[in-house]
Formats: structure tokens, sequence, C-alpha cells
């Protein structure tokens, strides 16, 4: 039955077999249709529905290797450049870093050049020792630069080396034909003073027989030095970091200045003056140049002594002596150094010239030349200011002068051959050895040629200053080997003048040393004129001319403008 059922389900009866095959092919050709009418409907409903938001794709590593072979830029070997008007002490420093040099600033990594700001570098307007001229205003060097100027500046050639010409051509442009020439550093010097030219040169190449002119008011070897009102100064830089520039060539907690002074004796008609215008009278003038000083040199002959008489303006004896009360006007003018190998520290008796030291101690003025006894004058002072070791020895020549003994106070002996050994001791610990004379004093300014022998021989020694503190007249000067000797500088508080005219005794010479980084730089001569028997005034500029002209003829010297 169940077999039967499903023969007639299927069409498989025998009498309808053909027929059953038949209807089983329209049985699958219907269902097929069936299948993609259905289909079909599914496309249609699926286009008429709102699309439905896809997840955000979540980042994933790539999983593709690198190609075998990339391409990449090749770096730039290290080179350096350095600007043609970079100065020769930064060129040096470049020369340590390990960098090699190209000539070509495209290829440089590292650029050391001017700049806007960076490394500030000082350079000084400087002429021969015996120039007459002591300062120029920048806008009339500018214009002889450009050859515009009829000022006197443009009658001297400007010397350079090519780094210096770069600077400044960047800052004043070309220079007209003729006013510059290019010469080497180790040159120059020697041309200057052979042409009666001027320099512009880095600050660290100052040396004493160049003068250094201010401009503008400005000299980068003084204290009160104004960096910002003065025009010759450019600025280097890296354009890179890495290395490191120098703050500037010049360091002002490296400059120290000792100005040295000639005879003070505070007696007679200058005792007097002070007595009725005021102990710090004589000093009110100069008072500003003498406390400006590192260190300032006294040198006062005569003793203080309480024992001593009020001050006669007709003493004819030369037996001096001062009150006690006289030590303001040096600790107004802050004195550091005092020295004590006058001819008249011993005019009155060992006590005075006791009671003079204890005065000194208590002002803390320090002293050499002289001392409690000779073992104490003879040992040299030493002072280590802004880092220049300073180291002051002396003695008196004349010996009947010169009473320090074992067991006595004052003035010591000129003994050579021990003077020679301190600076020589000294100078080897990085000392530099000032030396000042009482030597004979003479009534004009020829140096005379056993006077120039007896200077020499100290300068021989190693001292870089050899200084005539005994001269009543002031008397030449020169430069021999590596020191600066003056033979004298006159005097300073001291009444040698007179009613009837001007005396040469009034003529006053004031040293003031410069000093910078354990290297003398030279000396700079101030001028004074000793008025109303007590105090000095700076010089006219027409006196200060005549002095120098005068006194640079004494030192054999060509005068230039």
């Amino acid at each position: 039955m169940r077999g039967e059922r499903a023969r007639l389900y299927f069409g498989w009866d025998d009498k309808h077999l053909a027929l059953g095959a038949d209807g089983l092919c329209l049985w699958q050709n219907r269902r097929m249709k069936k299948i993609v009418v259905a289909f079909l409907l599914l496309v249609i409903l699926a286009a008429c529905t709102p699309a439905t938001q896809l997840p955000a794709n979540t980042p994933t590593t790539s999983t593709i290797p690198p190609p075998s072979a990339t391409a990449t830029s090749t770096p730039k070997p290290e080179a350096l450049w350095v600007d043609p008007a970079v100065p020769a002490e930064l060129m040096n420093l470049s020369q340590t870093w390990g960098i090699p040099l190209t000539d070509d600033p495209s290829l440089a990594t590292q650029k050391l050049e001017l700049s806007d700001s960076g490394s500030l570098w000082i350079y000084a307007l400087v002429a021969p020792f015996p120039t007459l001229t002591d300062e120029v205003d920048s806008q009339a060097l500018i214009a002889t630069w450009q050859g515009n100027s009829t000022d006197p500046i443009a009658g001297h050639t400007l010397l350079m080396t090519e780094s210096t010409l770069a600077v400044f051509t960047t800052l004043w442009g070309e220079p007209a034909s003729s006013v510059v020439k290019v010469v080497l550093l180790e040159q120059m010097l020697d041309i200057a003073w052979s042409e009666s030219a001027w320099a512009i040169i880095p600050f660290e190449e100052i040396q004493p027989k160049w003068k250094v002119l201010g401009v503008d008011g400005q000299s980068p070897i003084h204290k009160n030095f104004d960096v910002n009102a003065y025009p010759l100064k450019a600025y280097f830089a890296l354009s890179s970091d890495g290395f490191t520039l120098p703050e500037s060539n010049r360091d002002s907690s490296k400059m120290t200045t000792v100005v040295l002074t000639g005879v003070t004796a505070l007696t007679r008609l200058t005792a007097q003056r002070m007595e009725k215008k005021g102990i710090t009278y004589p000093g009110e003038v100069l008072r500003d140049m003498f406390r400006e000083a590192d260190i300032l040199h006294i040198n006062h002959e005569s003793p203080f002594y309480s024992g001593c008489p009020y001050p006669d303006a007709k003493q004819t004896t030369e037996v001096f002596c001062s009150s006690p009360k006289y030590i303001g006007l040096f600790t107004d003018l802050s004195v550091d150094v005092m020295e004590l190998s006058g001819d008249h520290f011993a005019d009155y008796d060992s006590s005075a010239m006791l009671e003079s030291i204890e005065i000194y101690r208590n002002a803390g003025i320090r002293y050499y030349g002289g001392g409690v006894n000779e073992e104490d004058g003879k040992k040299p002072l030493l002072m280590d200011v802004n880092g220049n070791k300073i180291m002051f020895i002396g003695c008196d020549f004349k010996t009947v002068y010169a009473t320090a003994r074992a067991d006595r106070p004052g003035s010591v002996r000129c003994d050579f051959d021990y003077i020679t050994q301190q600076i020589q001791t000294y100078k080897a610990q990085g000392y530099l050895p000032i030396f000042t004379y009482q030597y004979h004093e003479f009534p004009s300014p020829e140096t005379r040629p056993q006077q120039q022998a007896d200077y020499r021989l100290i300068a021989d020694a190693g001292a870089v200053v050899v200084s005539g503190s005994q001269a009543h007249v002031a008397q030449g000067m020169e430069f021999y080997k590596d020191s600066f000797i003056h033979y004298g500088l006159g005097n300073l508080f001291f009444d040698q003048m007179s009613s009837k005219g001007t005396r040469i005794t009034q003529y006053e010479f004031i040293d003031r040393h410069v000093f910078y980084n354990g290297k003398y730089l030279g000396v700079e001569l101030i001028t004074a004129f000793l008025e109303d028997y007590s105090r000095p005034r700076y010089m006219t500029k027409d006196e200060r001319e005549k002095f120098l002209s005068m006194m640079f003829g004494y030192s054999e010297w060509d005068v230039q403008e």
C-alpha cells in the first residue's frame, strides 16, 4: 500500500511511466522559477532598505614585508666655514673643535660668521705712542673711510688685517681708495711708526707701543668704558649649537689699572693751603680719576709726625714733616700703596718714621721701599687685583738718605742683586713687576747716560715698568726691550712754583698703567699743571700738546699729530 501510494504520488505507476518523467521535468522547471522570483524579490527589497552602518575599520599592522632595497639620502660630512671677517683669536678657537674646514659655505654643516648678536668683539683705534691726538669723532672716522673728510685723521693711512677690513667693510661699506692698507699683524706696529699711520685692531692685540685713541669719548682701556656708546665693535655667531664662543674679547673683570705718581710732600705752602682751604683741597680736581684706579700709588716723602710744627710758608730749611691729620687727603683719594723710599722720610727721628708707618697701616695703605727695618722695607709688595698679579719694589739710590738697617726704620738702599732675584722669582710666578726709583734729581728733562744705564739694569732684570718717583722736573721715557721706562714723572702735591711766573716744576705726569688678563697693555700719560702751590689740574689741550711735544722730543721720538 505504501509502495502504491508512492508510485501514485510520483507518477511511477507502470502505465504512466513516461508521463511521470515529463511530470518530473515540469516540476523541476516550476521550482527553479520560484527560486529566481524569490531571489529577484530579495534584491528589490534590499535596494529599498536603508544601508546599515558598518563598524569603523581598526588599524592593523601591515604584514607586507618592506622592499629588499630602499633609496635613502646621504648626510653631509661635518664641515666648518669661517667667515673671512672672523678675527684670528676666534679662528684659532675654531681649530680646537676638530671639524674640517671648507671654503664653500654651501658644503658647511657649521658656519662661524658675522651676526647681529652673539660673541661681542671690541676693536681699538690706535696710533704710534708719540701721537698728540687723544680721541676722534666716529663720524669723522667714517667720513675718512669713505674719502669725504678734511679732518686731520684723513692724513693717516688706516692699517688693518684682511679680517678687520672685512668687518668694517660690512659695517661702513667699501673704503675709499688709498684710505686702508692691509698688512700682516706682526708688521703693523713697525709700519705705523715709520709711516705715521693709524690702525684698527682687535682689543686683544693692544700692546704698549700703541696709543689707544678714544672714539666718541669712549676708550676700551678705561674702567668706565660704555660699550653701548662705542662704535668699533662687531658680533660673531655659530649657525647652530654645539660649540661655545666667548661672550666677548673684553672682560672688564680682568682689567687692572695702576696709577703711578711723582713727588708728594705735604709741607710748607702745600700744607698751609690745606690748613686754610681744607685737608682734601689739593686733590679736589683730580679726585675722580684717582678714585677710579684699582691701585693708586703715592710717593709721600715727608713723615707724618705728631710733633710737626705748623706749616711755615717762609721755611728755608729742607727738613720736612706733615701733620698726622693730613692722612685725610690720602684716604679721600683712596690711596692703596705708599712708597717710602723718599729722601725726606728720615728728616725727623725714628719715632716719626714708625708713627708714619702706623698711620698708614691704620688707614689700610700698604707700603714698600722703606719700613720698620731693612728687611721690612726691602721685601716686595705683592697684590692680586682682578686676576692680575702686581709686584711693587723700590729703593733709594742715594745711600745717604737710605737709613733702614736691621734695627732702624727708613728707606732702603738699592741692592741690585737682591732686586734682580726678587723680580725674576716673582715674575716666574706670574707677577708683573713695577719698580720705582728714588734716583738723582736733575733740573732739566734730559735723560742722563748713567741714569739710562741704571734704569735699564732693572728692565733687564724683568720689570715691565720702571718709573722715576724722584723727579721734581718731569723727564722723558722709552720702550726698552719688553719694558716701559719713565725716567721722571715730576711733582704731584708739592709747592714748587713761583708767583713770578710758570716754573718747569709745575708740569706733571700721572701715569695710568693698564693690565689685562696677566698682560701689560701699556700706559696712558695723564698730564697735570700745579696751581696755588698745592692743587694740580688737568692741562688744557694746548698746554698738553706743547708739553707732550717737548717730552717726546726729549725721548728722541718723532712727534706725530
